[in-house]
């Protein structure tokens, strides 16, 4: 069994992986690092923000690691990838499988999940209500999540209808990232992460820019996977059915 295991700033995932992928766990990273599971894959590949808090036998690069994801999760291999996570995002340039070039931001939480879930705390709706909207946004002007919240109240206040805010919130996260995706403008963007569950944001992406999106199988795994592929690359291979099944 290979392992590859992706410590993000909000969630961890695990993946167990054989011929294909054999299962999957996600799970809160702050449960994850203060349990003694973390220990336990000292034979894995893993990355991601708390990569270095467990004692694996290889650490890869995040980017690397996505890459290799997208790579085995698609078939294809000339692509954009756009990274949205808890925290941060990434945009990746690949040319025949090859990393060209690529931008980070772990910075600043706007664009990001974090940023997500705070206007869905200020408008009191779920991811899912989130997800729905995308027409008639809308303009929110602040990139900052602080900023963004209080326009989008002082919006609220001026009497919109909630849909047009909620629009206007995911039109947001696109005009942060379209300089960047417009800077390694592609046919194909390859979208992961958490964010990439998001319905209305890849409307929007796949709308404003006209390029084909994909969203593979396990959009919020692809790190996880891409550190699995890697593992079984180098056969990296767990024997102990026991630590697979605990």
């Amino acid at each position: 069994m290979f392992r590859g295991v992706d410590v993000g700033s909000t969630t961890t995932k695990i993946i167990f992986m054989e011929d294909n992928i054999v299962d999957k766990e996600i799970l809160p990273t702050i449960k994850f690092i203060y349990s003694p599971r973390k220990n336990e894959f000292m034979d894995a590949v893993s990355t991601g923000y708390g990569r270095f808090t467990i004692n694996s036998k290889k650490v890869i690069p995040e980017i690397r690691a996505h890459v290799l994801g997208a790579l085995y999760q698609t078939e294809y291999r000339d692509f954009t990838l756009l990274d949205i996570g808890g925290q941060d995002y990434k945009i990746v340039y690949v040319k025949n499988g090859v990393i060209q070039d690529f931008l980070t931001n772990d910075k600043c939480a706007a664009g990001t999940g974090r940023f997500l879930e705070k206007m869905v705390q200020v408008l009191d709706i779920s991811m899912d209500d989130l997800s729905r909207h995308f027409q008639d946004p809308v303009k929110l002007n602040s990139t900052c999540t602080v900023f963004a919240e209080t326009e989008l109240i002082s919006k609220m206040m001026e009497g919109y209808p909630k849909e047009r805010l909620i629009s206007g919130v995911n039109y947001s996260v696109f005009e942060r990232l379209k300089p960047f995706l417009m800077r390694f403008k592609s046919e194909h963007i390859i979208f992961t992460g958490g964010v990439a569950k998001n319905f209305a944001i890849r409307e929007i992406i796949q709308n404003e820019l006209g390029v084909n999106l994909i969203v593979p199988e396990e959009p919020q795994a692809n790190g996880a996977i891409g550190c699995a592929y890697y593992a079984k690359k180098l056969n990296l291979r767990n024997l102990s059915v026991q630590a697979y099944k605990s």
